[in-house]
């Protein structure tokens, strides 16, 4: 309740780019800190047994993660964990260090519980971020993904060396690694989901862990946006090349059915749509992955999870794993607290052991 005041009457009229900043800052103070880093994990960090997770070879406190696009540079991964999330994607990372697109670029959309953005991957680069990871706490348990994608700067004759280069400096840091082709505020970015193109990309980033003999799981995140007949496509070819898993969505480009008046929404222009709205969408790809892939893939599912029930219901979709971003902006610190408590219940309800065993439940029935 405090939190909702405080977003109401304070954060929600402050930019919502440097509300975001604001809050890093305090991330990133509470892991430089290390008693008070340590009394909040005490606190907020899941230890249930009830929601451990084993995925990729790894084993997760809870299914609950933050998307990526909250710690775009590998600062307040510690904090996140700290607050209670089972693993935190780091990124979007490029090769390249780059400014990102022009402000305002983050706009909230407080009727339909949703943001805009049209960030255009801001980050330091590959380079700047890789020492940050560096200095990981790899004795916590906590996991980290990192997620790369295109530098915009690059042709599309660059753009296999330009993901290798940023794998080459990373991925001996992750836990494992997912490549976005799906943001659309990257130009040509979404081109890379056709089958071919992405095979050739996958094929090149697989190449580049091979030559280097790292070993780590593979996942590519995919957009809402596209057709069902491509969805099965990147399935089948996720099997063919053996990803460990599909992260499904990124944000969507469409605008149908908001609350929010259409004129704000026209002010707003270009950018992805994350939030509520995305539920559905997002629901209905991880049921056709799960069709397509039984569970022969890890799924993680992210668009429009707000409550545990929103969780659950991705889990027994087939999602191994979940993941939040907006609905973290608007719950608040405690949300990963709430949501790993109300997911506990929902096992123990349903009269099982673990998290695990309600994976795929509604598909089986």
């Amino acid at each position: 309740m405090l939190y909702r005041l405080l977003f109401k009457h304070l954060l929600t009229r402050l930019d919502a780019e440097r509300a975001h900043h604001l809050g890093a800052r305090v991330l990133v103070l509470l892991s430089a800190i290390a008693p008070l880093r340590a009394l909040t994990r005490r606190l907020l960090r899941p230890a249930d047994p009830a929601l451990r997770t084993h995925a990729l070879g790894l084993t997760f406190p809870s299914p609950l993660g933050v998307a990526a696009g909250f710690d775009k540079d590998g600062r307040t991964f510690d904090g996140l964990a700290a607050l209670g999330f089972g693993f935190v994607e780091v990124g979007t990372v490029t090769a390249q260090g780059q400014p990102g697109n022009e402000r305002p670029r983050i706009f909230r959309l407080p009727r339909d519980r949703a943001m805009v953005n049209r960030m255009g991957f801001p980050n330091p680069g590959a380079a700047a971020v890789r020492p940050r990871l560096q200095r990981r706490r790899r004795g916590d348990g906590d996991v980290v993904a990192i997620n790369v994608g295109k530098t915009r700067a690059i042709g599309d004759e660059q753009i296999d060396a330009d993901y290798r280069a940023s794998v080459r400096a990373l991925a001996p840091l992750a836990d494992f690694l997912v490549l976005n082709v799906s943001s659309p505020n990257t130009p040509g970015l979404r081109d890379l989901q056709s089958t071919e193109r992405l095979q050739t990309l996958i094929e090149a980033v697989q190449d580049e862990l091979s030559a280097h003999a790292i070993r780590l799981p593979l996942l590519v995140k995919i957009a809402p946006d596209l057709a069902d007949e491509d969805i099965d496509a990147i399935a089948d070819l996720a099997l063919a090349r053996q990803l460990d898993g599909l992260i499904a969505t990124n944000t969507t480009i469409g605008r149908d059915g908001l609350a929010t008046p259409a004129h704000e929404v026209e002010q707003i222009g270009f950018g992805g749509l994350s939030g509520a709205p995305l539920k559905q969408r997002s629901l209905e790809v991880l049921r056709r992955l799960r069709a397509r892939t039984g569970d022969e893939l890890t799924l993680i599912s992210v668009g429009g999870i707000e409550s545990a029930d929103d969780a659950w219901a991705r889990i027994e979709a087939g999602a191994t794993l979940v993941q939040a971003y907006t609905g973290f902006i608007y719950g608040g610190p405690l949300w990963p607290r709430a949501i790993n408590r109300g997911l506990a219940a929902r096992v123990r309800a349903a009269g099982l052991s673990s998290v695990q065993d309600a994976v795929g439940r509604a598909a089986r029935v």
